[in-house]
C-alpha cells in the first residue's frame, strides 16, 4: 500500500527524492485538476523552496507534502479564503497550531483544496471556485466540506490531505469517495491561537486517509493537551500505544434516519453486510432504536450555525469598517447569518444544553456497548447538478432580512432539508464530542462508494482503530481504483 508512511519511508531511505516526487505531483495536478477542481491554490515552486530552505522535522511523515483545506488550516503566506469572495485574495499572516502540529510530524504543507463557503455544505461548490468533482465519476460530488481534499486523495494525487469536520465534513467525503475519515474526540487536536472553540467544539481538524496505519499514526502523534484550549478530552486511553484490543466487541447498530427521512437500500445493505461480517468474526451485534432526539438536535445544530455566523460577521464588519450585504456572500450564508442575528441568546444557550444532554445519553449507551454502527450517509454522493434547493427557497433567502426568527428557523431547515436527507447520520458525533470514523466497505450498484460509520465513547479512538483494522486486514476495504492497482 503506497500510503503516507510508505512514501515517508522511501524518502528516509533515499529511495525516492522529495523534490522529484513534488515535481511528479505538480505534473499530475496540472493534468488532473482541470477536471477534478480539487485544488484551488497550487504553488509547487514555493513548496520546493520550503523543502530546500527549511529544516524539515524528523517525524513519522518526514518530507511528505500534504494539502491543506481552504478553510481554517492556515500556513503563513498561503491563501486563506474560507471559500468566500470576501477573502478572495487573503493570505494567512501566521501558521495555526494544527498546521504547526503537521509540520512537527515532518509534513510539508502544499496547496489548498476546494471547500464550500465557510463550510456550511455537505458538497463543495463555492461560487468563487466552482464544484470539486468525484474521481469515481466526475458527474458526482466528492462531498463536503472537505470535498477538494477527498478528490485529491481519491484520485491518487496525495495519500493524505488535511480536512476538518463540523457536521460530517470529513466522514461524508470519505463515504462518497471511498476513503477513511476519522472525526476525533473533541479536545484531542491542536487548536488556536486565533480560533479556539470551532463551532463550540463541534468542528475539529484532522485528515482524509487511505490506510489505518496512517490514520492511527497521525492521530497519536497529533493528539495533545493544550492548557488554553476550552475543551479537554477524557484520557480514557491516552498514550502513543493502543490499548489492548478487546477480543469480543459489543456493537449496537441501526439503519433508520435520526430525522425520519428515507435511507437508501444501498446504505442499509452496507450496514447489514458489515453486521454479518462482524458476527462472523465473533463480535456481538445488536439492533437498537435511535438513542437521542435527532430532529431536536438538528434544530440546535442550525441554531449554533446561525449564532456563530452572526458573531463571525460582526467581527468581519468591524475589521472592514462597513456593513455586510447580501452581495458579499452566497444566499445560504446570508440566510444563516440573518437567522443568527435574530436568534435570542437564551435559545442559543438552550441548544448547547441539548448537546450536553445528548452526550450524556450517548455515554450511557457506551456503558453497555463498545461501538455504535450506522450508515455514514443515507445514499451515494449527489450529482454535481443535483437540485438541492427550490426556486422558492432561494427567493425566500433573498428576502431573509425581512423574516421573523421563527420564519428563519423554518427556512434554514428547509434550505438544508434535501442535503440532510442524504447525510443525517454524522452530525451527532460533532454535537456530543464523541469520536467517529467512516470506513470504505461498500460500493453501490451505481459503481459509487458508500461508507459505514462507527462511533465510540469519548477518548476511545482505540476501539475505532481496532474495528477499522479488522475490516482492513480481512480485505473488506474498497478503496479508490488508484490504490487497488498500486
Amino acid at each position: 500500500m503506497k500510503d503516507g508512511l510508505y512514501y515517508a519511508k522511501q524518502f528516509r531511505e533515499k529511495k525516492l527524492s522529495v523534490t522529484e516526487w513534488i515535481n511528479e505531483r505538480d505534473q499530475q495536478v496540472k493534468k488532473l485538476n482541470p477536471e477534478l477542481n480539487a485544488f484551488v491554490d497550487w504553488d509547487a515552486e514555493t513548496a520546493k523552496k520550503q523543502f530546500e530552505t527549511t529544516q524539515i522535522a524528523d517525524g513519522p511523515f518526514s518530507g511528505l507534502p500534504i494539502p491543506l483545506k481552504m478553510l481554517g488550516q492556515d500556513k503563513a503566506g498561503m491563501k486563506s479564503t474560507l471559500g468566500s469572495r470576501l477573502f478572495k485574495e487573503h493570505r494567512a499572516a501566521a501558521t495555526d497550531n494544527f498546521v504547526q502540529g503537521l509540520e512537527r510530524l515532518g509534513f510539508i504543507p502544499f496547496g489548498k483544496t476546494n471547500a464550500p463557503e465557510f463550510g456550511f455544505k455537505n458538497i463543495s461548490d463555492p461560487t468563487i471556485y466552482g464544484p470539486a468533482r468525484n474521481p469515481w465519476n466526475l458527474a458526482y460530488s466528492p462531498g463536503g466540506s472537505s470535498g477538494g481534499a477527498a478528490a485529491a486523495v481519491a484520485s491518487g494525487l496525495f495519500p493524505i490531505a488535511g480536512a476538518s469536520d463540523g457536521g460530517g465534513s470529513i466522514r461524508i467525503p470519505a463515504s462518497f469517495s471511498g476513503l477513511i475519515g476519522l472525526k476525533p474526540t473533541r479536545g484531542t487536536m491542536p487548536v488556536g491561537p486565533n480560533s479556539w472553540r470551532g463551532w463550540q467544539g463541534a468542528s475539529i481538524d484532522f485528515a482524509l486517509t487511505i490506510s489505518m496505519r496512517d490514520t492511527e499514526t497521525l492521530f497519536y502523534h497529533l493528539r495533545r493537551t493544550e492548557k488554553a484550549a476550552p475543551y479537554q478530552a477524557p484520557k480514557a486511553e491516552w498514550s502513543h500505544q493502543k490499548a489492548s484490543a478487546k477480543k469480543r466487541l459489543k456493537i449496537a447498530f441501526l439503519t433508520e434516519s435520526p430525522v425520519g427521512t428515507p435511507v437508501s437500500s444501498e446504505a442499509v445493505k452496507a450496514v447489514r453486510k458489515a453486521v454479518a461480517f462482524l458476527e462472523q468474526q465473533g463480535h456481538e451485534v445488536t439492533e437498537i432504536s435511535y438513542p437521542v432526539n435527532g430532529r431536536q438536535l438538528i434544530d440546535s445544530y442550525y441554531a449554533m450555525n446561525g449564532a456563530e455566523t452572526a458573531a463571525m460577521f460582526s467581527g468581519i464588519q468591524e475589521a472592514i469598517q462597513r456593513p455586510l450585504t447580501i452581495s458579499d456572500m452566497e444566499l445560504m450564508t446570508w440566510g444563516i447569518y440573518q437567522y443568527g442575528r435574530q436568534l435570542p441568546a437564551s435559545e442559543y444557550v438552550q441548544s448547547l444544553q441539548l448537546w450536553d444532554q445528548a452526550a450524556y445519553q450517548m455515554e450511557q449507551l457506551f456503558e453497555e456497548y463498545d461501538l455504535f454502527l450506522t450508515p455514514t450517509a443515507a445514499d451515494i454522493a449527489p450529482k454535481i447538478d443535483a437540485e438541492l434547493q427550490s426556486d422558492q427557497i432561494r427567493q425566500d433567502l433573498a428576502q431573509a432580512e425581512s423574516l421573523s426568527v421563527k420564519q428563519l428557523q423554518r427556512l434554514v431547515y428547509e434550505m438544508f432539508e434535501k442535503s440532510l436527507t442524504i447525510t443525517p447520520f454524522t452530525q451527532l458525533a460533532n454535537l456530543t464530542g464523541q469520536p467517529a470514523i467512516s470506513l470504505p466497505t461498500h460500493i453501490a450498484d451505481s459503481g459509487l462508494p458508500l461508507g459505514i460509520q462507527f462511533m465510540a465513547s469519548k477518548g476511545r479512538e482505540d476501539l475505532l482503530f481496532q474495528v477499522g483494522e479488522l475490516f482492513e486486514q480481512e480485505q473488506q476495504f474498497l478503496l479508490p481504483k488508484f490504490y487497488r492497482e498500486s
